[in-house]
């Protein structure tokens, strides 16, 4: 099994044209990165449409969310 870093690593992205940076753990950096590339979109598309979603949660925390649903609907 993989051992990964269960500390949050910081990313840069790009959301409508203004640079922000988001902190996620290695294994939910490499499932969104996954998810957004199986999509045919790009990592800043795919995080745009998730902020633009939110409500009262951080960035973060959402794309743990779409992560993790995601998941969810493939295992069915």
């Amino acid at each position: 099994m993989p051992t990964f870093s269960a500390r949050p690593v910081k990313h840069s992205l790009t959301l409508r044209g203004h640079r922000t940076s988001v902190s996620l753990e290695t294994a939910f950096w490499d499932e969104f990165r996954r998810i957004a590339s199986e999509a045919g979109r790009s990592v800043n598309d795919l995080a745009a449409e998730i902020d633009a979603a939110r409500d009262d949660a951080g960035l973060a925390s959402a794309i743990r969310v779409h992560v993790l649903t995601a998941l969810r609907r493939e295992r069915g």
